[in-house]
């Protein structure tokens, strides 16, 4: 009888403590599951400010005292033009793009001595410069059309900026420095810095753009000479303008697209005048004809410059 009250007794205990057990789990206060924390949104990602264009200007330099034309037969190889009489002029330019400058053609040779050419301007390109407070150092690049004499007299006074001309017309220039027999429309004499080695030369094969930013180009015009270029200047308030070199050196010749005798490539001088024209439409260009005194107040009057 006692050893069952025992046994009785320990089942009582064992169901005691595992009741006591069960109760004190479900007692026990849940654990509380960490909360999920969100991942942090990146910032949006800063989009650089749109870099200002830089200010852009034309200005019209004189590099030649207009000359009057009685026979101008020559500016067509089908006799065109009989009779008419034109006022030819000499126009270099100046391209201002924010700090840095492109100097367009250079004109003929200034004026020396007790009797200087009839075509020689009054006041040098360098003269003209300085009215606008520039020094020829300051000038980063010098664009040829082409190699003629009255577009390059004045090429020697920017040793320090990179001559940019067109390929077809520097290898002539290079050829004809070792030929005596050379075409004498072809003088090297100016160019004698940049063929040495002494200062930097770009040779243009197709067209170039000048800054970079699409807004001054160098348009690859052959014809006249094997490496002519014309140039486009986009000005923000008087819009496109396109300059000939010689593409055509007066309207009825532009009008008419009339091949001088005396160009290197009839085919490429049709060419280039279509390309040009197409362009002039396409682009709602101001023409400005370099030779053609009527054309000289489509810009301001130096020292102003279009915008």
């Amino acid at each position: 009888m006692k050893l069952t009250i025992l046994r009785i007794g320990a089942g009582l205990l064992v169901s005691l403590g595992l009741a006591a057990a069960a109760a004190s789990a479900t007692a026990a206060p849940a654990t509380a599951a960490p909360a999920k924390t969100a991942p942090a949104k990146a910032a949006p990602a800063q989009t650089p400010p749109a870099e200002a264009a830089a200010e852009l200007s034309l200005t019209r330099f004189d590099c030649g005292k207009t000359t009057t034309l009685a026979d101008v037969s020559r500016f067509s190889d089908v006799a065109a033009f009989k009779g008419l009489n034109i006022q030819l002029t000499f126009s270099c330019y100046l391209v201002k793009h924010g700090n840095d400058y492109l100097v367009w053609d250079t004109g003929n040779p200034a004026a020396t001595g007790a009797t200087p050419a009839p075509t020689a301007p009054k006041t040098s390109l360098v003269e003209q410069l300085a009215e606008l407070h520039l020094k020829p150092e300051q000038i980063n690049f010098v664009g040829i059309s082409h190699y003629h004499g009255d577009h390059v007299g004045q090429v020697a006074s920017f040793p320090q900026a990179t001559l940019l001309i067109g390929k077809g017309d520097w290898d002539a220039l290079n050829d004809a420095k070792n030929d005596s027999k050379a075409n004498p429309a072809i003088n090297p004499a100016n160019f004698t810095h940049w063929i040495s080695g002494g200062g930097k030369v770009e040779p243009v094969s197709g067209d170039k753009d000048v800054f970079g930013d699409g807004s001054v180009i160098m348009l690859n015009t052959p014809g006249h000479t094997p490496g002519h270029h014309s140039l486009l200047v986009k000005l923000k308030d008087k819009g496109n303008v396109l300059i000939t070199g010689d593409l055509a050196h007066f309207r009825e010749n532009y009008d008419s697209n009339g091949v001088p005798t005396f160009n290197t490539n009839r085919a490429d001088t049709l060419a280039s005048l279509d390309r040009f024209k197409q362009l002039a439409t396409n682009l709602h260009a101001t023409v400005i004809i370099q030779h053609d005194v009527r054309d000289i107040d489509k810009l301001p009057v130096f020292p102003a410059s279009a915008k």
